[in-house]
């Protein structure tokens, strides 16, 4: 299967659907098509003996239907700071190699893409704090987006809810918010006020640490 590795960080993803996102519950998406970008900080990590500790990764996204249904496109994009060993590393990890079938998002996804475009090497300015459901991403020239929390339109008052997923292939508890992006390149996409999603990311080569 190749070398083991582990990547223990944040996550956020807005994509095009409402609040919630059906995906998440084997539903449709909202719009009948799901498109997303998502933006991962790697607090500690290793692709063998290359360690990922404090990277950066993010990707765009585009299905013209469901995502099982296959026919995607992705943009990686992979933080500039990154060296010769740990661009190759972060990946063969994006793109699920080294991982058993089914067991990560990154394999899962990797199995419905008809196009991969040439990964982009850039800085990746990003913050996230999950617990207050906020993020902020900036790819210069590609991409812009914001997290929030979700508001409760009568009070104003910011909103909670949680989703939980004991036997995910991505987190297994992750804050729901709402998102902002815009990119440009060749995946151009632009949301407002859409589905957002704060996590804590533990993976491995065989899926999520418990």
């Amino acid at each position: 299967m190749g070398l083991k590795w582990t990547l223990h960080g944040r996550e956020f993803t807005n994509c095009n659907c409402a609040y919630g996102c059906p995906c998440q519950f084997n539903a449709l998406p909202t719009h009948g098509n799901c498109a997303a970008v998502v933006g991962i900080q790697i607090d500690s990590g290793h692709h063998g003996d290359t360690p990922l500790d404090g990277l950066r990764i993010a990707g765009v996204f585009s299905w013209p239907g469901a995502i099982h249904e296959g026919g995607g496109e992705v943009l990686p994009i992979v933080d500039r700071r990154a060296d010769p060993a740990q661009r190759e590393a972060l990946l063969r990890i994006m793109s699920g190699q080294d991982t058993a079938p089914g067991a990560t998002i990154f394999n899962v996804f990797a199995a419905t893409f008809v196009k991969a475009h040439e990964p982009l090497f850039s800085d990746i300015e990003f913050e996230v704090d999950v617990d207050k459901r906020r993020a902020r991403m900036r790819v210069p020239g590609h991409v812009e987006q914001r997290g929030e929390p979700i508001v409760n339109p009568v009070t104003g008052k910011e909103h909670r809810a949680r989703i939980d997923i004991p036997d995910g292939f991505e987190y297994t508890l992750a804050e729901m918010g709402r998102g902002w992006s815009k990119t440009s390149g060749p995946i151009a996409l632009e949301f407002n006020d859409t589905y957002g999603q704060f996590c804590q990311l533990h993976l491995c080569q065989d899926g999520i640490v418990r």
